[in-house]
């Protein structure tokens, strides 16, 4: 991508910033997901800077409880093979997507065509390297042949659908609102509760950083506004805490007190508390909240909000994943060495995705005017007013 100053962005450069910078977030945060800051500064001789390689070194093979994956040396994640599912299914449905396109489109997807997973090395079926999350999506979709509008009930309530919900918030660029609707639409395949609200905020984050002149300031008012419960909660109070810090070293403690009251999985990220992922109107997913934090206290400069996500720990992959596509949707440049190592060492043209949500995104926009204007022109015939079109 080449750098362009922010705010002056195009929504080209902007859709590829926010595609190309979640995978980046998703492979930089991969080999250091679910250990502490501490953990990781004392594995690495302090913090993360860039590409790194599997925790165990050479082992990663066999090590538990990350093997058979591959995770680090620039392989992307779980989050980016969903977020690249999701824009085939916009390339193939090519207008506005709900939970029946879910069903449609990408749970065929998952389960019959096989593609290269840089974690396995090899090619599989997109199912056999998602977690089991998403793996339910296929389990009630195609198995149980439940509502899809409805599917997403039962299913552990985590950030399994946030994390790649950046294509709909960019379909609906500069349209909060309806990115969020959109979105938990989407969502209510997969997720319920705050893991479907995540779904939605995430989504009208993206669309609100790809208005002209937006500022992480305006991402999170935007957020603010359309949040509901405990994820509206646990953005305000992680993000004005992060206002009050401009490096993320001195916040990441801060930042994990900040949003710990409405997080369920606990203190010690591999071992869950026993009230973990259930539904709730007073919890959020910990992820978005501190993506977003991580976007403020950064200023929107994609380098530091991703390295803090990713030297927060925990679930760091999808908090750099978010945090990436937020400040790439700003405008903020994705550095050039790490997208290079990203694509080359995932085996993925990073930059397709994006060209391919380009064209669609301008082929829906066509025909939400279309959709406007013939309502437009209904609404003047009824109420006997001239049509402004």
């Amino acid at each position: 991508m080449t750098p362009t100053a922010e705010g002056t962005a195009t929504l080209d450069e902007r859709i590829t910033g926010a595609l190309v910078g979640a995978a980046v977030g998703d492979a930089l945060g991969g080999p250091v997901e679910g250990y502490s800051p501490e953990q990781i500064a004392e594995r690495h001789g302090g913090r993360v800077r860039g590409v790194v390689g599997p925790w165990n070194g050479d082992g990663w093979a066999t090590a538990r409880p990350i093997a058979p994956y591959h995770k680090g040396d620039g392989h992307v994640t779980d989050d980016t093979l969903m977020t690249h599912a999701l824009v085939r299914v916009y390339a193939a449905v090519r207008d506005h997507l709900d939970a029946y396109a879910v069903a449609t489109h990408l749970v065929p997807d998952l389960m019959t065509t096989p593609r290269w997973i840089p974690e396995l090395e090899t090619e599989a079926l997109p199912l056999q390297r998602i977690f089991l999350a998403e793996k339910w999506l296929v389990a009630r979709l195609h198995y149980g042949h439940v509502d899809p509008r409805e599917a997403g009930t039962g299913n552990i309530v985590n950030c399994g659908a946030a994390m790649y919900m950046a294509p709909v918030g960019l379909v609906n660029a500069a349209d909060p609102a309806g990115a969020y609707a959109e979105a938990l639409d989407v969502a209510g395949a997969h997720q319920s509760s705050y893991g479907r609200e995540a779904a939605g905020v995430f989504a009208a984050a993206v669309a609100a950083a790809c208005a002209p002149g937006a500022t992480p300031d305006s991402v999170v008012a935007a957020c603010l506004a359309l949040a509901k419960d405990g994820t509206r909660d646990a953005v305000e109070a992680v993000c004005d805490t992060a206002s009050r810090h401009t490096d993320f070293e001195s916040a990441l403690g801060p930042l994990r007190r900040a949003v710990a009251p409405y997080d369920t999985v606990g203190p010690d990220y591999r071992a869950p508390s026993l009230g973990a992922r259930r539904p709730s109107r007073l919890h959020s997913i910990e992820e978005l909240p501190v993506a977003l934090g991580m976007v403020v206290l950064s200023g929107g400069d994609f380098r530091h909000a991703v390295l803090g996500s990713v030297n927060y720990g925990r679930d760091c992959d999808s908090i750099a994943t978010m945090a990436g596509a937020v400040a790439g949707a700003l405008g903020s440049a994705v550095p050039h060495d790490w997208a290079k190592t990203v694509a080359e060492s995932s085996r993925l043209d990073l930059e397709a995705p994006a060209r391919v949500l380009g064209e669609v995104t301008r082929e829906i926009f066509g025909r939400d005017v279309e959709r406007r204007r013939r309502h437009e022109a209904a609404h003047a015939v009824l109420t006997g007013t001239p049509c402004s079109g």
